[in-house]
């Protein structure tokens, strides 16, 4: 019985560990992951140290600046993450939504409706406690993200120009894409700019104005960029990149300037002073969802899924 007890002992154990590594890996700091998880930095550290032995590798290197995941650690933790998450879905399934407080992350390009979406589902699971967490960023890292389950959901679009790219990207992370509606291309301006009045904006309309784009890092490459319409399309002397949708819209406004887009906007979120008008190329794009391949979907996860759908509604697939 003590056997049994001490095997039931470990195998919870283990489960713990893997919540305290992936806490360590998002923290960046055994301190601050301490706090989160609630235990002493010596015991998280200790910890750490024992299912590194048990599994025979080194998940984190340690430094004076903090810690850093290593290789091996990384795919360990993608690993780790699929495990936590389909307890949860264990919890969510056999206790009635009742066991522990809700957890859910998504990764998108700079949608105001992708927003939109996950106020709604705060608004129908966050009750009193919640862990929820939205990271507006760069294309690759939505893959990444969603690849090494640090999101359960992604929001990006694809296109006639970046499609082979992103497709086979998704496809390699063991990923799958699902459209949710297809537009042509429109532009982003402030109710100011003088081609405000304009029904549908030409190419030649923006050449004197600001493009506005969100930057890329080391990815900074048309197929990955989050306009479907770059400078490969058209010579513009005028470029800006930026790295949020706050300082976007203040530009906009500001400089006169202009970005593409999927033409969904929220006055919620936008703003009156931002508005949306056609472009006048043939060119289209499709804003769809990625997931992780063959894993069941936690109720958040469907739930951000439906309000994405309602809150894109004018746009059919």
């Amino acid at each position: 019985m003590a056997k049994q007890d001490g095997l039931c002992y470990s195998r919870y154990m283990t489960l713990q560990q893997l919540k305290y590594a992936v806490a360590v890996a998002d923290c960046r700091n055994i301190t601050e992951a301490s706090r989160r998880v609630f235990i002493s930095q010596p015991s998280l550290t200790a910890a750490i140290r024992e299912l590194e032995e048990e599994m025979g590798i080194t998940i984190f290197s340690r430094s004076n600046k903090g810690v850093t995941v290593t290789n091996e650690g990384d795919d360990f933790l993608s690993y780790a993450r699929q495990v936590l998450e389909q307890a949860a879905l264990l919890e969510d399934r056999f206790k009635g939504g009742g066991g522990g407080n809700p957890i859910f992350s998504v990764s998108c390009q700079h949608y105001s409706f992708a927003v939109n979406a996950f106020v709604d589902v705060i608004r129908e699971f966050g009750g009193a406690e919640y862990d929820f967490t939205i990271r507006e960023t760069q294309t690759h890292e939505i893959i990444e993200d969603v690849a090494r389950l640090k999101s359960e959901v992604g929001v990006l679009y694809t296109c006639d120009r970046n499609a082979d790219v992103i497709l086979k990207l998704i496809k390699k992370n063991n990923l799958e894409f699902e459209g949710l509606f297809t537009t042509g291309l429109h532009v982003f301006i402030s109710t100011k700019n003088p081609l405000a009045h304009k029904t549908e904006i030409s190419l030649s309309d923006l050449a004197p104005f600001p493009y506005l784009t969100y930057e890329q890092g080391d990815y900074n490459s048309f197929y990955f960029a989050e306009e479907p319409l770059t400078q490969i399309d058209f010579d513009c002397p005028k470029n800006i990149k930026v790295r949020d949708r706050a300082t976007l819209f203040n530009l906009l406004i500001g400089l006169d300037g202009y970005t593409v887009c999927s033409g969904v906007i929220s006055r919620e979120l936008n703003g009156e002073n931002i508005i949306a008008r056609p472009l006048a190329v043939a060119d289209s794009m499709t804003v769809g969802i990625i997931t992780r391949k063959g894993m069941s979907l936690s109720r958040y996860a469907q739930a951000y899924i439906e309000a994405l759908k309602k809150h894109a509604g004018g746009f059919e697939k």
